[in-house]
């Protein structure tokens, strides 16, 4: 079978990390793959794209993304209708037989106009755009206003809409009132890739030389507000205060670009927080490492920062840490925690949002548990640390990697991707009374080209009869054959004057 996948912007995020592992796990199970997309940078994307392993085709990556920062959905909008109109002018809308669209639902009454009746639709909502949108003013309110309510029609569209969480299913439920009950989602939860990865001598001198013997506890994150770093800093601190253990430190690591603002000013105020909480601080750049291969840190630090970690050193991070402390409260799935789990770390996460899915609370499942879930409080969290240093680790490891293989592999999210298209593609094609009624506005057109330009009524009839077959490229084809005969012989259109 023929997929297509739509996504607009294919960098190294964790919606473009799902993509790309179900295009890899739909390719392992015979389907021909390809990921059309606004913007790919082959110097800044997953190691699947950047080998071409996946096929990915690039449709207007020279329209702008912002004017002057701002109107990002409209921008956004408007490369996907290229992309979308791309397809439609070079035929390749029709080739395919299952299109998955994810995080923009903009083209979504487009697509299902324009594509073959045998193809179907799925829509993977990572989380509804209008949740993370800000509406705290009244301009931005009437703004944003037109793009919620398209955002609910447009889903619609879709034959099936599938969510990444049973949490941003809830969501879901609240944001759109007319599709819950319409277009009620499945959940078809994100993966991560079970290959055991392999660290050369280089990742381990390098942890060596910075880290030592120490023990340490671990937090991954983008440098963002909303990740709520600082609980893992007060925590370790209350720790760090009220033990005599020591040798365990704290590591912040995660995704850092300098071109962000936000990250920058978001690392020096928890820099500025680690010194008032009475600890010391390092912060160390990728560009550096070459040089801490060589020679060790000659540094007194308590908590070490790791902006922009590369991927290999984060996962042996990941497999040495004591304990992986995840901060985010409301997040819509996390897959930090399973990437920790699958190497077998326990994980401390908020009792909320997407982290209540994939871990076991120990406290309440000792046989099966794979970390906690507590309120964000860091006393509580503080005392979770020190408990994390006697752990059974072994028992909690073997329960964190069998509870990631049996719900959370690619291959059981390619068997769900797999599940939803046989269901549609046993149930009849639909047409929508709103396509229907978009046909009416070719009536006055037809009326114009034939009162004001005085075009044979013959002609008109044609384009008119021809307008309205099922859209498709071959529709074009007959619109330009038909315009060309008309030029070439245009009395034979005169049957009828």
């Amino acid at each position: 079978m023929k997929i297509a996948f739509i996504h607009p912007d294919l960098g190294i995020g964790g919606a473009e990390r799902l993509i790309v592992d179900a295009a890899v796990g739909l390719q392992e199970e015979g389907h021909k793959v390809k990921i059309f997309t606004s913007h790919c940078d082959k110097t800044h994307c997953f190691e699947e794209i950047s080998k071409d392993e996946v096929k990915v085709q690039v449709y207007g990556d020279f329209l702008p993304t912002s004017f002057c920062g701002r109107f990002k959905i409209v921008f956004a909008s408007l490369r996907q209708l290229f992309l979308l109109m791309m397809l439609v002018i070079n035929g390749e809308i029709s080739e395919y037989d299952f299109f998955i669209v994810d995080q923009l639902s903009f083209c979504l009454p487009l697509l299902h106009m324009f594509h073959d009746s045998r193809a179907r639709i799925m829509f993977y909502c990572h989380f509804p755009d209008q949740k993370l949108a800000r509406h705290d003013s009244l301009l931005r309110k009437l703004y944003r206003l037109p793009f919620d309510l398209y955002e609910q029609f447009s889903m619609s569209a879709a034959d099936a809409v599938v969510v990444n969480s049973n949490f941003t299913k809830s969501v879901y439920d609240d944001t759109f009132s007319f599709l819950k009950d319409v277009k009620p989602p499945g959940t078809i939860y994100p993966c991560v890739d079970l290959t055991e990865p392999e660290f050369n001598q280089e990742v381990k001198t390098l942890h060596k030389n910075v880290m030592g013997d120490d023990k340490f506890v671990l937090s991954v994150n983008r440098f963002e507000v909303k990740k709520n770093v600082e609980l893992a800093i007060e925590s370790y601190a209350k720790f760090a205060m009220g033990t005599e253990q020591k040798g365990v430190k704290l590591v912040i690591a995660g995704g850092y670009d300098n071109l962000v603002e936000e990250n920058k000013t978001y690392l020096v105020h928890l820099e500025k927080l680690v010194e008032q909480s009475g600890l010391k601080f390092y912060t160390l750049f990728q560009k550096t490492y070459s040089e801490l291969v060589e020679e060790p840190v000659d540094v007194e630090y308590d908590v070490l920062f790791l902006p922009s970690v590369p991927s290999n050193y984060k996962d042996y991070l990941l497999s040495k840490a004591e304990l992986l402390l995840y901060t985010p409260s409301l997040e819509h799935f996390g897959i930090v925690p399973l990437e920790a789990m699958k190497l077998g770390t326990p994980v401390l996460a908020v009792n909320n949002g997407g982290p209540t899915e994939t871990v076991v609370p120990l406290d309440k499942s000792p046989e099966l548990g794979t970390g906690w879930l507590e309120p964000s409080d860091s006393d509580v969290w503080s005392k979770r640390i020190g408990e994390s240093l006697s752990l059974n680790k072994a028992k909690v490891s073997q329960n964190g990697m069998e509870r990631v293989k049996s719900k959370f592999s690619r291959k059981v999210m390619t068997q769900e991707i797999e599940k939803t298209m046989l269901r549609l593609f046993k149930s009849r094609y639909q047409r929508y009374s709103w396509e229907n009624l978009m046909m009416l506005w070719k009536l006055p057109v037809f009326f114009i080209l034939r009162k004001y330009y005085e075009l044979p009524a013959l002609y008109v009839w044609i384009l008119g009869a021809i307008t309205f077959l099922p859209p498709s490229f071959f529709q074009l084809i007959a619109i330009f054959a038909v315009t060309c005969v008309y030029y070439a012989e245009p009395h034979w259109f005169e049957f009828f004057d």
